[in-house]
Formats: structure tokens, sequence, C-alpha cells
């Protein structure tokens, strides 16, 4: 008898499980470089599909790195699915890359634009729409891979300005005996060429391998990006953003033909809401157990809904 009450127990516990998960989710291979992940809710809301962007470095589909686990992709993700939203998130290629040992170390940003394009070429043709959301460096990358089939965009933490001028602004809070060189540097690639005279605390900004992907980069300006954009863009960010400030947001807000803005009390760069200070918010990513913003869900769902 009590055998019997176990067994009826596990199988209501499965069963409370399976349907608490209101998903699928799937392994899609795009092309050589592209590897993600699509999840499918088992209702539906709507027809759209939401492609995650992620920032710079060897960023994964779930938004993490070497030494830093913050699953924001992944719980985004998940997040919209409660709300009948699918969404697709990938490895960007250096990742990929790394993983088959055959690193190019010639990238350019270009090639990141390239990705997203081919993703939303793969996809446009099975959703009525396609919502672009990119991270930090994704932002700019989604603003310029948006095309025809593209319905919306949501930038999350991304700059407004070039990205010499937002190193330029970190390096006179964080180092400023630096700053004088850095802005040397940024002169130097401006005119497209390179330069090994620069101090060995900078080697992770400026080392000879990178520059080229610098120069690549930094040509583009986001704010006279996403003037000439006119689908409805929704801009989000944190005031407690260590690496990009709310004054970026406000200028992607203030360039653009149709868009919204919203600024998140407390709100980090891993879009955790985190009181304390700065060495309690660089620590939340590496914590996946915090949870994502409510507040930018619920706005995300809102926006994505009305499109």
């Amino acid at each position: 008898m009590r055998q019997t009450k176990y067994i009826a127990s596990v199988i209501i516990i499965l069963t409370l499980k399976l349907n608490a998960q209101n998903y699928s989710e799937s392994n899609i291979s795009i092309n050589e470089n592209i590897y993600g992940s699509i999840v499918e809710p088992k209702s539906r809301s709507n027809s759209s599909l939401v492609i995650f962007i992620g920032g710079s470095g060897p960023i994964d589909r779930d938004g993490n790195q070497s030494f830093m686990k913050c699953d924001m992709f992944k719980k985004l993700a998940y997040s919209l699915s409660k709300k009948g939203i699918s969404s697709f998130r990938y490895d960007k290629r250096v990742v990929t890359q790394i993983r088959k040992g055959k690193l190019d170390k010639k990238i350019t940003f270009d090639d990141f634009v390239s990705d997203a394009i081919a993703i939303i070429d793969f996809f446009e043709s099975k959703y009525n729409s396609i919502v672009i959301a990119g991270h930090s460096q994704g932002s700019l990358v989604g603003l310029l891979s948006i095309k025809e089939g593209v319905s919306g965009f949501i930038s999350l933490s991304g700059a407004g300005r070039p990205i010499d001028m937002v190193i330029e602004d970190q390096i006179s809070k964080t180092a400023p005996m630096f700053l004088e060189d850095t802005k040397n540097i940024f002169e130097i690639l401006r005119n497209g060429e390179t330069t090994e005279d620069f101090p060995l605390p900078l080697y992770s900004l400026f080392n000879i391998e990178i520059q080229p992907f610098m120069i690549s980069w930094m040509q583009y300006d986001p704010k006279k990006i996403i003037a000439k954009i006119p689908i409805p863009s929704l801009i989000i960010n944190g005031d407690n953003d260590l690496q990009v400030d709310e004054k970026e947001a406000k200028l992607l807000y203030n360039s653009a033909q149709n868009s919204e803005i919203l600024i998140v009390k407390n709100m980090n760069h891993v879009l955790v809401e985190i009181e304390g200070d700065e060495l309690k918010n660089v620590k939340s990513y590496n914590n996946p157990e915090l949870k994502i913003s409510e507040i930018v869900i619920e706005k995300m769902v809102e926006f994505i809904e009305t499109l």
C-alpha cells in the first residue's frame, strides 16, 4: 500500500513538472558558424520570433562566457515563452570557432552583422514578424542587420555613440592616467592604421590582433543608424549599469524615428536589479540564480504584442 502511494506521488510530481514546462526547446544550425536554440511556447500568443544578439566577447547562446555565467538570454527566452512568445538565441561565431579549434583572427564587426542577417533570412518565412533584441554590442549589430521582414527592434544596454567614444569615457572614469594614450591610439585607428605603441595595461583593449576589429567596429555611429530606421524601437537601460550609462539609451531614443524608452532603477548591465556597491554589482555577472528584472520582461512583452 505504501509503495502504491509512493508511485502515485512520483507520478503527480512528474506530471506537475511537465505541465510547468510550458515550452519546447530545440537546437538549430543555421550555417557552419551559427548554432543556437529556439524556444517555442506550447501555446503562442502571437506569431513573432525574438532573435537575441549577444554583446562583446565570446558570448554563448545563454549569455555566458568564460568566468561569467549569468544565463541572461536563457532566462529571457524562458520568461517570454511563459507569455506565449517564441525566441532564438545563438552562440557568437567566435564561440563556435573556439569549440572547433579554428578561430579566425581576421573577424570583423561586419561578420557579426552578416550572421544576424543570415538568421533573419532563415526565419522570416516561418514567422509573421521578427523582433531583434540586441544586448550591448549586439544592439549595434541588430541595428545594422535590420531589413525587410523585421517588425521591431529592442536595444538592451546598447550604446548611442561610436565605441571609441564610449571607451574613452570608461577610461576617463576607471583609469584616467591612460586617457591621453587611449585618445592617441584611437586617432591612429580612425585613419585605418594600427600601432604597437601603447601602454601594457591597455593590451586587452588594443593588442595588435584586436585593432583591425576595433577599426571595423568604431566606424559605426548607433544614433545615426537608428535615425534611419522607421520600425518601432524599444530602448532599455538600467541606471546601475557600470558599462553603458543611461545617457547612451537616451541618445538612441532621441535619435530614433519611432521609439520608446525604459530606464530601470537599480538595474545593471546583465539586466538584474542590484542594490549595493560596485563589487556586488560585478558579482551578479556570475550568479545565474538572480532574476531578470520583471519590469524588463513586462515591457518587452507589451512592445512585442503591439507590433
